[in-house]
């Protein structure tokens, strides 16, 4: 069991952070891996010098902060309940984001530093920067054990059909993935056959909509696991990322694009859709982000699609939590706009 860091008041917070060594005292490397704040309490402003000091660290401070008891939160504390990284209210559990941070603390790390860098970013710099975080990580200890210690799984067979089908229905195209019988796992095959998909999409103004599905029991069941840790070097796949990202294309065609997704929508299956500009969920539908428990981030888009659709707090929540949300769930954060049966 994972031990629950005492939570700061706010004030007691503010004394702390607007310390010369409170990035020495909450640190993973020097001090607490965890700050935990009491939002709730009477009003705290920005008017003094130590507050706004205080402020400004504790959105660089090299651990999670993490906010707690938002119910009761003042609207003069807004400010700082938007400077934490992950927010707890009633109905979210706070020792699963704990134990994340524990088991992975230098993913955890990377996660809020990366979506704290990537918010006021366009989605082309959010992505550029998620993807060097990631190459950092895949050359990090908590990937190298995950890769050494899971399961080896076995590639599927090849398949002489598409990875993803393009169907034109006058000025509407259905593009569908097709590989249901690996749950239509995200591989670098499905990543191509994608963002070409989505260039011709953009190319093209007579296709005035898009609906992106999934063929199978599955939408997505996330990246393909087989793949993991094959390419020759971090650093090349990083350029292939830079090169050939569906996010960039989903981005770009988001306001012609909607996606209706049912069962397992894991990783990519989650990241990916979050950038159309409707997503419709079938009451089966579940979303997990599971990377942080291999050691690494949200690697197809979601530091960048997620935020902007259910903010900074939640995305971050979802991912150092590695809790699943059911279609009900994710309609009340935002993550989709219906839910049909």
């Amino acid at each position: 069991m994972t031990q629950t860091p005492t939570p700061l008041s706010l004030a007691d917070a503010i004394d702390a952070l607007a310390s010369p060594y409170a990035h020495e005292q909450y640190s993973q490397l020097t001090g607490d891996a965890v700050l935990l704040v009491e939002l709730a309490g009477p009003p705290v402003d920005l008017d003094s010098e130590a507050a706004r000091r205080a402020h400004r660290n504790l959105r660089e401070l090299p651990c999670v902060s993490i906010g707690v008891g938002l119910e009761a939160l003042l609207p003069e504390n807004e400010v700082w309940a938007r400077a934490a990284d992950v927010w707890i209210d009633a109905n979210m559990p706070l020792e699963p984001v704990l134990e994340g941070i524990a088991n992975n603390p230098i993913a955890s790390l990377a996660m809020v530093q990366l979506t704290r860098h990537s918010e006021p970013l366009s989605i082309h710099e959010g992505l550029i920067a998620e993807s060097l975080v990631y190459s950092t990580l895949q050359s990090g200890p908590e990937f190298t054990t995950w890769l050494r210690e899971r399961e080896a799984r076995a590639g599927g067979e090849p398949c002489d059909e598409p990875a993803v089908r393009m169907l034109r229905d006058g000025a509407r195209l259905h593009l569908t993935f097709d590989r249901p019988e690996r749950r239509n796992a995200f591989s670098a095959e499905m990543r191509d056959a994608l963002s070409e998909a989505l260039r011709v999409v953009d190319s093209d103004d007579s296709i005035g909509e898009v609906v992106l599905r999934g063929a199978g029991p599955a939408f997505c069941s996330g990246g393909d696991l087989s793949e993991f840790g094959t390419l020759p070097d971090p650093a090349t796949a990083h350029v292939i990322r830079s090169t050939r990202n569906p996010g960039r294309w989903l981005a770009r065609v988001a306001n012609r694009m909607r996606a209706e997704v049912h069962g397992a929508c894991v990783g990519a299956g989650i990241e990916l859709p979050a950038f159309t500009s409707h997503v419709r969920a079938k009451r089966d539908a579940w979303f997990w982000l599971p990377e942080i428990g291999m050691g690494l981030v949200p690697g197809a888009g979601g530091t960048v699609s997620l935020p902007r659709r259910i903010g900074r707090q939640h995305t971050n929540w979802m991912a150092l939590s590695r809790e699943r949300v059911d279609a009900e769930r994710a309609l009340r954060l935002g993550l989709v706009d219906e839910v049909v049966d």
